[in-house]
Formats: structure tokens, sequence, C-alpha cells
């Protein structure tokens, strides 16, 4: 029969114990937590090391089912009126040409795979749909060559920028993984971050008298 002495020493050492799996339990899911905050991140920002190569405009960038010849940026300044508040936009201009030999069909931009990197800890800027040829969705046809685009980011009225990045983002063709198992169905998804552009933006005041 145990004494009153190793029945106190053995609650006591329960308890140590389940406290300090209680904080590991924390540290675990911190950690779990930090991690899924790079990934949704897409490795973009410098602080843990970015995972992706970087390059500066003009450049070429092969990216899932799209070809993208980035050429120029520029923040695009509209003054302010007796109507309306001054604004400005982050505009990069690029051609796109369709390469989807897996469906070979005709399919506009998806302004989904192009995000402004602000760095730091701000967040990623989605572009504000993508125009080529002077129309809004300009549908791309497959084996035909590259068309001129350009697609705008939203910034402050006051922004202002020495170097700008863009990323890039690949989708993967592939089928839906399900609880059963991938099915047979593939399609164009999951895009992921692939490649970042540097650009050195110039300043250009829109009057509102057309492009």
């Amino acid at each position: 029969m145990e004494s009153l002495d190793e029945v106190i020493d053995a609650m006591i050492a329960d308890r140590v114990i389940h406290r300090h799996r209680r904080k590991w339990l924390i540290a675990i899911a911190v950690l779990v937590v930090l991690v899924l905050v790079v990934l949704v991140s897409g490795g973009w920002k410098y602080k843990q090391g970015r995972k992706v190569p970087t390059v500066s405009a003009p450049a070429t960038v092969t990216a899932g089912r799209y070809e993208f010849g980035f050429d120029r940026a520029e923040i695009r300044r509209t003054p302010k009126t007796k109507y309306d508040e001054a604004k400005a936009v982050l505009r990069v201009y690029f051609t796109a040409k369709n390469l989807d030999s897996e469906e070979s069909t005709a399919t506009s931009v998806d302004s989904e795979v192009l995000r402004y990197v602000p760095g730091g800890k701000a967040d990623l800027v989605h572009a504000e749909g993508v125009t080529c040829n002077g129309a809004s969705g300009w549908v791309l046809v497959y084996g035909l060559p590259p068309q001129d685009c350009y697609t705008d980011f939203k910034v402050g009225p006051n922004f202002t920028a020495d170097m700008v990045e863009i990323g890039v983002l690949a989708e993967s063709y592939k089928a839906v993984e399900g609880v059963f198992g991938a099915s047979d169905d593939k399609y164009w998804q999951d895009p992921v971050a692939t490649e970042v552009v540097r650009f050195e933006p110039k300043v250009v005041v829109d009057k509102g008298a057309g492009e």
C-alpha cells in the first residue's frame, strides 16, 4: 500500500507532466500557424527568405497556361477635381500569350495570377482585371502571337515608389483531389507563386484624355 507521501509525490509529478504537455501543445499549434502563414503568403516576403526567383523587367515569365512578357510599370495619378478626389493606380504593361496545350481552348487572362507585392507586413494586392488590345476580358486564342495588355493595382493617392514588385502565380493542370482520390476531370487550378518581377515605375498624370 502506498504511503501518503508517495501519493502526494505522484500527484505533483502528474500535474507537472500535464503542465509541460500543455506548453508543448501550445508551441506545436503556434508552429503550425506560422507554417500556414508562410504558405498563404506564397513565399514572396523576404522575412523568411524568398522561395521564388526575382527578375527585373523587361522579362518573360512562363506561368501555367500563360506566357507573360513584362515591359514597364507606371504610377498613374488622377488629380483632384470639383467632383472627384485624387486617386492613383499602379499600372503594369505586358504581353500575354495562351500556352494551353492541354485543352487548346481560348481564354482570357485570369487576373488572380498577378499580385502587387508591397513587402514588409502589408497584404498582397490583387489585380483589378486585365485589359488587352483596349478591351477588358480580351480572349487569348491558343496558338496566336502575344497580345498587348495591362492591369491596374489599387494604391493610395499619394503612393510613390522607386521600385515595385509584381508576383506571378502559375496554375497546374490536374484533377481534383477528393476523399476517394483524384477524379478523372482535369482543369487549371491551384495557382502558386512562381516568380517575382521588379519594375522602376514612372509617374504619369492621367487627366482623363484617354489611353
